[in-house]
C-alpha cells in the first residue's frame, strides 16, 4: 500500500470579482477542509499537518489561518508553499513525502486563491525612490529572458506552428464538456458563497463565431483560448497506509509525481518533461491512462503538452478544464487532483494523470490509481 487520497473537494471556480469575490482565503478554504474531513470520516484532532498552496495572498502563513478557521487544533502549525501554478499539486507531493518519511499519518493538502482580494504590490529599487505598483514578481533574474506569460505563450505557439482555430476548437470542447458534466461535477463541490452555488459559473456555449470575435491578447492568443483569472480552493485528505489499515479508510493511491524545470521563457512545455519522467519511471504507456486532467491556462499549452507526450486526447479533460472554469493560480493544481480523484472513484478504478505548468518554466505531473 502507498499514501492514499481518501477524500477530495473544491469550491466552485468563479471569475475574479464574481461569485466568490467577497471571500477571504480562510473563507474559501475552511469549508472545503471541514467537508473533506467529514467525507473521509476523519476528525480534526486526527490531522497532523495542513499544507496550502497560495501564490497571490501576500505572505504570512495562510495555511495556519485556514487550518484554524476549519477547526483543526491549534497544535497543527500549517505549512504554506508558493510554487505559483504548480503549487496545488506540489502540496500533495509534499504531503506524500512527509507521510512516507513517517512525519505524519493524516494531512490536508491543496490550494486556495483569491484574485479578487489579492493585495496591491509595491516595490522600490532605491530607498529614496517612490514605490511603484507591479503586477507580478520576476520569474527569472536579469539578464535571463522573463517574458510576460501571454508573450511566452504566443512565442511557443509560433515555434510549434499552432493555429488559432485549433486553439479555439480546444476551448470550445472544454466548455462543451463542462456544461455536459455540470450535474455530475456537483459531487465534488462545496457551496461557500451566499447563493449556495454548486456549479462553475463561467462555462458557456462557446462557438466558432464567439471565438472569432474574442479580443486578441498576443498573436493567436485570445481571450477565448486563455483561462481567466479566478477565485477558488481545492483540498484533499491524504493518509498513510498504517492509518488506512487501522481505520478502514480507502481511496485512490498517489502513485508517483515529480516537479521539473525547463527554460524559464518556455513554461508552457515544462509539463512535457514532468509527464515523460513520471510515466517513464513507472513504465506506463500513455495509452493505458483512463483519465487525464491537463491544466488549460492556455489552450495552446494544453494542446502541446498532450500532443508532445502522446496522451490519448479523448481522455483529456473529459469534463472540461480551466478554460471553462478559470485559473485560481495557487489552487489550480489541487483542483486537477480533485477532478481526477472523483473520476477514478466514479469509475471504480483506473489510472489517471494530472499535469500543470507554472511561470518560470516549472511543470508537475502526478499519477493517481485505484484498482477495481
Amino acid at each position: 500500500m502507498t499514501t492514499q487520497i481518501v477524500s477530495a473537494l473544491r469550491t466552485i471556480i468563479a471569475p475574479k470579482n464574481g461569485a466568490l469575490a467577497g471571500l477571504s482565503l480562510p473563507d474559501l478554504a475552511a469549508p472545503v477542509m471541514r467537508a473533506c474531513l467529514v467525507q473521509a470520516g476523519i476528525t480534526p484532532d486526527q490531522v497532523d499537518e495542513v499544507i496550502v498552496s497560495n501564490a497571490l495572498g501576500g505572505g504570512g502563513n495562510p495555511a495556519r489561518l485556514c487550518a484554524l478557521a476549519a477547526g483543526i487544533p491549534h497544535t497543527v502549525a500549517g505549512l504554506s508553499i508558493d510554487r505559483q501554478c504548480v503549487g496545488g499539486l506540489d502540496a500533495l507531493l509534499l504531503a506524500k513525502a512527509m507521510i512516507e518519511a513517517g512525519q505524519a499519518h493524516v494531512i490536508v493538502a491543496g490550494g486556495v486563491e483569491s484574485y479578487s482580494t489579492r493585495p496591491i504590490r509595491l516595490a522600490s529599487q532605491h530607498p529614496a525612490a517612490l514605490a511603484q505598483h507591479y503586477d507580478r514578481p520576476a520569474f527569472a533574474p536579469a539578464p535571463m529572458p522573463d517574458p510576460d506569460m501571454d508573450r511566452a505563450m504566443a512565442q511557443v505557439a509560433e515555434k510549434y506552428d499552432l493555429r488559432q482555430t485549433d486553439m479555439d476548437d480546444w476551448a470550445i470542447r472544454s466548455h462543451a464538456n463542462a456544461l455536459a458534466a455540470r450535474d455530475s461535477l456537483q459531487r465534488e463541490i462545496v457551496a461557500v458563497s451566499d447563493n449556495g452555488a454548486t456549479h462553475d459559473p463561467y462555462a458557456r456555449p462557446l462557438t466558432d463565431r464567439v471565438c472569432a470575435r474574442a479580443p486578441q491578447i498576443d498573436g493567436p492568443i485570445t481571450y477565448a483560448n486563455t483561462a481567466i483569472a479566478a477565485d477558488g480552493a481545492g483540498f484533499v485528505v491524504m493518509v498513510s497506509p498504517e492509518f488506512s489499515k487501522k481505520h478502514g479508510v480507502a481511496g485512490v493511491d498517489v502513485v508517483f509525481g515529480k516537479t521539473v524545470a525547463a527554460a524559464p521563457h518556455e513554461p508552457a512545455i515544462a509539463p512535457v518533461y514532468a509527464i515523460d519522467q513520471v510515466l517513464g519511471a513507472l513504465n506506463i504507456d500513455p495509452q493505458t491512462l483512463t483519465h487525464i486532467e491537463m491544466m488549460e491556462a492556455y489552450a495552446a499549452q494544453a494542446m502541446l503538452c498532450s500532443q508532445l507526450t502522446s496522451l490519448p486526447l479523448d481522455r483529456v479533460n473529459q469534463q472540461g478544464g480551466a478554460l471553462a472554469r478559470g485559473h485560481p493560480i495557487g489552487a489550480s493544481g489541487a483542483v486537477l487532483a480533485v477532478r481526477l480523484f472523483h473520476d477514478i472513484m466514479a469509475a471504480n478504478g483506473g489510472r489517471g494523470l494530472a499535469a500543470i505548468a507554472a511561470a518560470g518554466g516549472l511543470g508537475t505531473a502526478v499519477v493517481l490509481q485505484r484498482r477495481s
